[in-house]
This record gives structure tokens, C-alpha cells and sequence, in this order.
């Protein structure tokens, strides 16, 4: 008999997971409890979103279950790098930290059977694959936007901001790139792509900007009125998760929108990277990459809406993105983040 069943933390972490664990967010098992494996899947991707995927793939490999796991971008890069935890199949937005890993030895290299179907700019050697692209938007409040010019570049969200401090004053929100790895990644990719960022930082730092952990907590924010605005928000859970009246429109700056990649490796210390690899195959699989574009509303590797965007930029999956990993780099750019948002 096919069931979900949400397995006590406590008990995982006691069992599974050393003593100093890192902080898990959610977790759930897909498929039979009598399946002959399991695969263990830690993950960044809320479990409502990824669900579909999943149930796709217990479908076409009904002998398995699923047990997901969820938690932060910086908490599943310390699972992996610190604690020597073993799940078969790691996915995250932190393209970053998934480099990381694999430079400092913490992935397996793996051959997938579509291997065809992840194009050059979507892996990095054997060891990173992307699945998914996700645009990085600005979200605003329709009700405090109703008399304004909505912005179509960091320049116009710049001047709207130093015009209107009324209206936005401890009302924007933004990552808090110290304790989100996604949050820290498209930051810095920011600083990278125009000087316009730190006189944003530094404009958001006088009006009080919230600092927030997570996109969800942004979108309902933004909906129910309490924030004007949310910088650097995922686009693909602004858009599944609000409905057609929501006081939320999600905007893609015309300057340049950030692309990203979800990204999943194969751990070393995985105990079945034979089951993760098989997964990640289906991730990559016609029917894996549409299951991702029409039910969890994850943009696939080729999504036409994706394509379309004006000035769209990607952030490269290479070497690059270890710049900002450096312990004096990220020092350096934390105290200058700081400076600008907590102004005295």
C-alpha cells in the first residue's frame, strides 16, 4: 500500500545524523514502506514543489520510495562538508556551494544515461548537473504601486525608493546573505554585474530593510501588504504560489534578470550513488523536465518563458563562482554589505 509518511525528526537525527545535526526544515517519505531501497534525498526545493517529481518518478520505479529531506542552502553544504552525512542525491540554488563541494572532493563523478540532455552550460565535469533554470525577480505590493511608475531597472527602483521614503520605510525585504547560501550567491553575482547594486544596498540600508531567510516568507509579505517590496525573490515560487488576485506582481528587470541554476550532485558518501544517479537521470528525462515545467512550475532546461526574458543573465556554473567562497572575500564583502544596511 502506497502512503506518505512524515518521519519523526527526532528520531532521524538520533538514528541517521551525528550529534552536532544540521537544522533540517522538513522531511517526508514518498512510495511503500515496504520498497526494497530508499533513496535519500537532501534537498533546498520545498517538498510541495518538488512533489510531482517525485511521485513521477516512484511511477516508473514503484520497487523504491523517496525519503526528502529539506533544509537551507548553508545547512545542507554543512551536512555535506562537515558532518559526512549520506544521501544519495544533494540539489540546491546555491550553485556556488554545490561547486564547492565538488572542487574540495565532496561528489562523486557519475555517468547519467541522458547525459545528452544537460547542454554544456547547465554541468561542470561529471559531478554538477543542473535540472532547473530559476529567474531571480523583484516582487511588489500592487497597492503601493497603484500610484506609481513600476520600475523597469535597478536605475528607475533606485529613484523610486529615494523619492518615496513614505511609502517604503521598513517596508523591503530582502535575502540576509549571511544566513542564506542562495541569498549570499545572488548578492555577490549583483556586485559582479553593476556598481548600481551598493547604492541599492546602500538606499535599502537607510529605509530599514527586513533581512529574511527564505523567498516564502518574502511572497507572503509582499501579498499581504506588510512589505512594498521584495528584491532578488525565486520567480518560479512567486508565480506557482500566488494566486491570480494576489496583491503581488512579479517584475523582471529589464537591465538584467539573474538566472540561475538548480543544481544536483552525487555526495562521496553516499551509501547508493547508484540510486541517486538513477533519480538525477530522471530529472534530466523528457518526461522528468515536463513534469518540472507544467506541475511543479520549476522551470526546465529549456523553458520558452525563460527564453524570452529581456536581458537575461545567467550565472556561469564554472570555477568563477568560487571567487566569493574565499573566507577573505566573503569577510570582505559581508563588512561592506553590513556598512550599507546598518547605517548609524
Amino acid at each position: 500500500m502506497r502512503n506518505i509518511t512524515i518521519t519523526c525528526l527526532l528520531i532521524y537525527v538520533i538514528n541517521i545524523l551525528p550529534v552536532a545535526a544540521f537544522e533540517i526544515e522538513f522531511e517526508e517519505t514518498f512510495g511503500d514502506n515496504n520498497s526494497v531501497s530508499t533513496i535519500q534525498i537532501l534537498s533546498s526545493t520545498d517538498s510541495e514543489r518538488f512533489r510531482p517529481v517525485i511521485n513521477g518518478f516512484i511511477k516508473r520505479n514503484p520497487e523504491l520510495s523517496v525519503h526528502y529531506v529539506t533544509a537551507s542552502t548553508t545547512e545542507i553544504y554543512t551536512a555535506i562538508a562537515n558532518e559526512n552525512t549520506t544521501f544519495d542525491l544533494v540539489i540546491s540554488s546555491a550553485m556556488d556551494l554545490q561547486m564547492k563541494l565538488a572542487n574540495d572532493g565532496f561528489t562523486k563523478k557519475v555517468t547519467l544515461t541522458g547525459n545528452g540532455n544537460v547542454p554544456n552550460w547547465a554541468r561542470w565535469r561529471s559531478e554538477v548537473f543542473g535540472f532547473a533554470q530559476e529567474p531571480i525577480v523583484l516582487l511588489v505590493s500592487k497597492q503601493d504601486f497603484f500610484d506609481l511608475k513600476l520600475p523597469k531597472t535597478r536605475r528607475d527602483l533606485l529613484a523610486l525608493m529615494r523619492n518615496n521614503p513614505d511609502i517604503f520605510i521598513n517596508r523591503i525585504g530582502t535575502y540576509d546573505p549571511k544566513i542564506s547560501g542562495a541569498g549570499y550567491l545572488f548578492s555577490t553575482q549583483d556586485s559582479r554585474q553593476s556598481d548600481t547594486f551598493w547604492r541599492l544596498a546602500e538606499v535599502m540600508g537607510r529605509l530599514n530593510t527586513k533581512l529574511y531567510c527564505c523567498t516564502s516568507k518574502m511572497i507572503k509579505a509582499v501579498d499581504s501588504g506588510e512589505l512594498a517590496l521584495a528584491y532578488n525573490v525565486l520567480g518560479s515560487y512567486a508565480n506557482a504560489e500566488l494566486p491570480l488576485d494576489s496583491n503581488a506582481q512579479v517584475i523582471a528587470l529589464e537591465d538584467y534578470t539573474q538566472i540561475l541554476l538548480r543544481t544536483a550532485v552525487v555526495p562521496l558518501a553516499s551509501k547508493r550513488p547508484d540510486l541517486g544517479t538513477r533519480f538525477l537521470d530522471y530529472l534530466i528525462s523528457a518526461e522528468g523536465q515536463d513534469i518540472l515545467d507544467k506541475l511543479a512550475k520549476l522551470p526546465s532546461l529549456n523553458n520558452f518563458e525563460i527564453s524570452k526574458l529581456a536581458n537575461r543573465k545567467p550565472i556561469r556554473l564554472d570555477s568563477g563562482l568560487l571567487v566569493f567562497l574565499d573566507k577573505l572575500k566573503r569577510s570582505a564583502f559581508l563588512r561592506e554589505w553590513d556598512a550599507a544596511l546598518f547605517q548609524n
